[in-house]
């Protein structure tokens, strides 16, 4: 049985961006196994935009002490029990933290089943942060009716390319934003989004008149900033903002900028709501029981890209925040 844990630790606090330096590799040893506790081989751990937020020292997410482990959701397996009905080879989900073997309260841990799916799904199509997330952004927030335009920001990422799936079962026509050809090609062609919109070589302002002529219905946001002001600039009357996340703004939360477009807002008698999946822990088990529906039967896609190596964790998020990822992006830890 292992000693000892690898893990991912914070060094230094990131000003603007998180580089790989603000990181280390370190080598911890591993205690007796307390009563009630269990002890999990993690396999794969969730990169996620607000993993960001987690680093400043403040703010609404837990925070990272410096030295501590890197916070993250994972999946992986018991290898060792001290508490009853955990067995070991048991699957299972939680906050692992970015480490190789982490000990925990068995009553931290969730259950997880792989003839329903894979381990990687429980972090994707699956995960809170991700496939529930975008359910319940559409489905108890942005509500989009048959016939919407819904627009939804960085649409071929993890949750922007489900929450458009989503919209598009429900009978919106749906436009994704998102950065380059090859992720335009993706939404158009594999999910069976309506259209596209290049931010990087389009003018969105100008693409979005073109292709939504009567404006925006419902805009899904992930992004926030220069994106969030142009789709403002073109709701439509008794449109619907969703505020889901805004990656744009991350790296530096002392200086968030606002929409300066948020007068249309009132012009077009719109509105604005923001949402965590937490604040609606009803319909997390309805959102999970329908997505695994989806899954099983194949109506939703779902693409993860994975990085290999615990070492990897540090050049995943940087990779994130470039816009690298297209769909679920895990680093794969054993």
């Amino acid at each position: 049985m292992p000693t000892t844990t690898t893990r991912v630790t914070l060094a230094r606090r990131p000003i603007g961006e998180a580089t790989p330096d603000c990181f280390s590799i370190e080598t911890a040893p591993l205690g007796e196994l307390e009563d009630g506790n269990v002890r999990v081989a993690v396999e794969y751990v969730s990169v996620d935009a607000g993993q960001r937020t987690m680093l400043r020292g403040e703010g609404f997410h837990r925070q990272v002490g410096i030295g501590e482990t890197v916070l993250a959701g994972g999946v992986g397996r018991v290898v060792e029990s001290r508490a009853d009905g955990w067995e070991p080879g048991q699957a299972v989900r939680g906050g692992l933290g970015v480490q190789t073997l982490v000990d925990l309260p068995a009553a931290h841990l969730e259950r997880i089943d792989e003839a329903v799916a894979p381990l990687p799904a429980y972090l994707n199509a699956l995960g809170g942060s991700t496939g529930v997330t975008a359910w319940i952004g559409i489905r108890c927030v942005a509500k989009p009716k048959p016939g919407d335009t819904f627009v939804v920001s960085a649409a071929a990422g993890a949750v922007g390319s489900i929450a458009g799936q989503i919209a598009k079962r429900d009978g919106a026509r749906v436009i994704g934003i998102a950065g380059g050809p090859a992720k335009c090609g993706f939404l158009t062609d594999e999910l069976g989004f309506d259209a596209a919109v290049d931010y990087k070589h389009d003018d969105v302002t100008g693409r979005l008149r073109e292709i939504a002529p009567d404006g925006v219905n419902v805009f899904f946001d992930n992004v926030g900033g220069p994106v969030l002001d142009a789709v403002l600039d073109h709701l439509a009357m008794r449109a619907r903002v969703v505020i889901c996340g805004a990656i744009s703004q991350y790296d530096d939360m002392d200086h968030v900028v606002g929409p300066s477009k948020y007068l249309r807002l009132a012009e077009r008698q719109s509105t604005m709501e923001g949402f965590a999946y937490f604040h609606f822990p009803e319909s997390i088990p309805v959102a999970s029981a329908e997505l695994a529906s989806w899954l099983a039967d194949g109506s939703l896609r779902c693409r993860e890209e994975i990085l290999d190596g615990i070492e990897r964790y540090p050049e995943a998020l940087q990779f994130m925040f470039h816009g690298g990822n297209t769909g679920k992006l895990l680093v794969k830890i054993g």
